[in-house]
């Protein structure tokens, strides 16, 4: 094995542990989870045992990351990134940063309507940042109902009931970025949840 790819294994460890400890995640749990014993995940993040594809396919998917992510392996190939857009509730949010567990940032499409949606503000833990970069964006926030153009930006605690929509039924683009807690709220609430309270 070359010098190069002894590096990249041997970063493997310390990787795994800063993932497990950036999600809040015992070995216990994790080993409840993944079927690899908790004494196995500890050698393998101590360095004491080598990463081998059987011990890092059920991690990857654990943490919802991809593979070279956890391996830390240099990209190649063609140097586009592609980015998956995800749907839900009627808008659209495109992915720009892949920080696993911690602040994520996309791009968040609000489609043009006929008619503005009525506000359905919700609150859940953790922060929201927003830029707009194109159309009219309204923002309820508590007992304020602000209006933000190109250009614009607000920042706020999400414990505060808010909403997203558009302020004249054109579509609104806009960069967005939330904590955690605001990637769960908006991206993977299961069916039946109550809905995003971006409009």
């Amino acid at each position: 094995m070359d010098r190069e790819s002894e590096d990249v294994l041997d970063a493997v460890g310390p990787r795994l542990r800063a993932l497990r400890r950036e999600r809040g995640i015992t070995l216990a749990d994790l080993a409840a989870v993944t079927g690899v014993s908790e004494s196995t995940l500890s050698r393998l993040e101590s360095g004491r045992r080598r990463a081998t594809l059987e011990l890092l396919l059920p991690l990857a998917r654990m943490y919802d990351v991809p593979l070279d992510d956890l391996v830390g392996a240099p990209r190649t190939g063609d140097p586009r990134i592609h980015l998956k857009p995800v749907r839900r509730f009627g808008m659209v949010f495109i992915p720009l940063s892949r920080r696993p567990g911690g602040t994520q940032a996309f791009k968040m499409i609000i489609p043009a309507r006929p008619r503005p949606l009525e506000p359905t503000p919700q609150t859940h833990e953790g922060f929201e940042w927003l830029y707009v970069l194109n159309g009219r964006l309204r923002l309820l926030l508590g007992e304020r109902d602000l209006t933000l153009s190109p250009g614009e930006a607000a920042e706020f605690d999400t414990s505060l009931p808010h909403w997203l929509g558009s302020a004249d039924g054109g579509a609104v683009e806009l960069l967005i970025v939330f904590g955690p807690q605001g990637t769960r709220a908006h991206l993977r609430t299961p069916p039946g949840e109550p809905p995003s309270p971006h409009g």
